[in-house]
């Protein structure tokens, strides 16, 4: 199991954004990632930057990890912008970044641009169709292709990624339509446990949903002709009924890890701690959990 973090873009660079950043890779994390969004939920009026200049400016003052949104969607993206945006991001991290990437909800940006926010089933098409241009883009020098959505016209990525054939796809999806895209275009699948938990449910009732998640996905991919063992489980914490508990102690986060280990995730991605937020936590815990809790949770497991 992988374990790996993700940083708010909330900090001014010069301030603490830095050294938030910089600490992500030398505390050993396999990835750091942020949010995509132009504003999120309790964060509306707080200081809140941009996702690809905050990891572009990571990019650079990093050398090992690997960069990603968690996630990205189309609410205020076009599949011809970002892809451009993307494959600078992905050279000048000398090929360290992999797209989180869903099909957005109805928050502040489904409305941000002035637009009406979409019906569930127009955000899944929009979404389907979103991916499939995106992949076309990060893989082929010049892309013509007008979509009911979506249209490029000769547009030109050169040289291309650094990654080959493009950089990774972290697919965000619980439902057929989405999974069916994390079967057919991803590198990996991203969950963050079932929504309808996050209140009243118990951890179990939580880890039994996740079970089915991963094994719908195994379908998705078997009706793909695509063997599941290739992509990576990842599991972005905070929204599960165990979320207020599990950076309690290290002790507390390898019982989590290993129990969802057994599920079939392989990669534990955490928010490095806010204070006075949802994602509050002991930061010395959170550290702690860094530097021992894989080691720890593979002393268990043998």
């Amino acid at each position: 199991m992988r374990l790996s973090t993700v940083i708010l873009p909330i900090y001014r660079w010069h301030d603490e954004g830095r050294e938030v950043w910089r600490e992500a890779e030398e505390l050993g994390f396999h990835a750091a990632y942020t949010y995509d969004h132009l504003s999120w939920r309790t964060f509306r009026d707080k200081p809140w930057f941009g996702a690809l200049p905050t990891l572009t400016a990571a990019a650079a003052l990093t050398e090992r990890i690997r960069l990603g949104t968690l996630v990205t969607s189309p609410n205020f993206r076009h599949p011809v912008t970002l892809a451009k945006e993307l494959m600078s991001l992905d050279d000048i991290s000398g090929g360290r970044v992999v797209l989180g990437i869903g099909s957005g909800g109805t928050g502040f940006d489904a409305t941000a641009l002035g637009q009406e926010p979409w019906s569930p089933r127009e955000r899944a098409a929009r979404f389907g169709e979103f991916v499939g241009l995106l992949d076309e883009l990060l893989t082929h020098g010049a892309v013509t292709e007008r979509g009911t959505y979506y249209t490029a016209d000769e547009a030109r990525n050169i040289p291309g990624c650094v990654q080959r054939p493009r950089l990774p796809f972290a697919v965000a999806a619980t439902g057929p339509r989405g999974l069916a895209l994390a079967a057919r275009y991803g590198q990996a699948w991203v969950t963050t446990g079932d929504p309808a938990l996050f209140d009243e449910g118990t951890p179990e009732q939580s880890r039994a949903a996740i079970r089915g998640q991963v094994e719908r996905l195994g379908e998705a991919c078997a009706a793909a002709g695509r063997d599941p063992g290739e992509l990576e489980r990842i599991m972005l914490t905070g929204f599960t009924p165990d979320r207020n508990s599990m950076l309690d102690s290290v002790d507390a986060f390898v019982d989590f890890a290993g129990r969802h280990a057994e599920l079939g995730i392989t990669e534990i991605v955490l928010h490095r701690p806010i204070p006075d937020s949802e994602f509050a936590a002991d930061h010395d815990v959170f550290i702690r959990v860094a530097a021992e809790g894989l080691a720890q949770l593979a002393g268990s497991s043998s």
